[in-house]
């Protein structure tokens, strides 16, 4: 049966930046499909943890500073195999954002986005897609990208090119890592509502624009990602790789 396709009853999953919001919301998903789940954050995660095994899953908390990806990445995956002896699924959700005109850019701005948003889902997703391969199962990597994906932006450079480059980085994984099994795509949200955007859903005016440019006519939640994430992690998505997923409310179609 086709549903049976979307379970993932068995599997073990990574998701960074799953302390609260959408990395939670990714999580969970992945839970709900039957997959114990690894939290790598650096903040704390009792809550998504506890949510996890309330669903009946199991779930270990790994506090990493993700800022050091080519340091620490080595290590997750050793202490998710040591907990669950395998790791079949990767979302590479942590992420930061740093406001500031592009001419007055700091090179610390620079630096700390990049090296969170684009430089770890590397170094992570390569420690990943080499245990996958030693298992010799396959597996599933998302990377998150966002609607600075395919557009510009303002006051964002860091941003814009760390999440241009996830883009580029998934279809070039897609290339390699196709032969092995292993599935990678990237899913884009659009404007979600969480506490990092609530000072724009307070502004009134700014609120008012977005909300007349999405098609769908109301912001975006958490749980509106879950479905999209448990597909690309899931068998039903075997023949998909190499793509970046909007979900947006339609927002890219204006």
């Amino acid at each position: 049966m086709i549903l049976d396709q979307f379970k993932l009853d068995g599997k073990v999953a990574i998701v960074t930046g799953a302390g609260r919001g959408i990395g939670q919301a990714y999580a969970l998903g992945l839970a709900e499909a039957g997959a114990d789940v690894a939290i790598v954050d650096v903040i704390d995660m009792s809550e998504t943890a506890a949510k996890i095994k309330a669903i009946g899953r199991k779930a270990i908390c790994i506090k990493a500073d993700l800022a050091k990806g080519e340091k620490e990445s080595p290590k997750i995956v050793a202490k998710v195999v040591k907990a669950f002896g395998r790791v079949d699924i990767l979302v590479n959700n942590a992420g930061i954002i740093r406001r500031e005109p592009f001419v007055e850019h700091s090179a610390k701005n620079w630096n700390d986005v990049i090296s969170i948003n684009l430089s770890t889902p590397f170094f992570l997703s390569q420690a990943v897609a080499r245990q996958m391969i030693a298992q010799g199962q396959g597996g599933k990597i998302i990377n998150i990208g966002s609607m600075l994906s395919f557009q510009g932006g303002i006051l964002i450079p860091g941003y814009a090119a760390a999440k241009g480059g996830i883009k580029s980085l998934t279809m070039l994984m897609a290339n390699e890592l196709s032969k092995d099994g292993i599935c990678v795509n990237a899913i884009a949200p659009g404007y979600i509502a969480t506490e990092n955007t609530r000072p724009i859903r307070e502004d009134k005016k700014r609120n008012k624009a977005i909300l007349d440019r999405i098609p769908a006519g109301r912001w975006g939640t958490p749980d509106d990602l879950k479905g999209l994430c448990v597909f690309l992690a899931s068998p039903a998505s075997d023949y998909v790789t190499g793509f970046m997923y909007a979900c947006d409310g339609g927002w890219l179609a204006r």
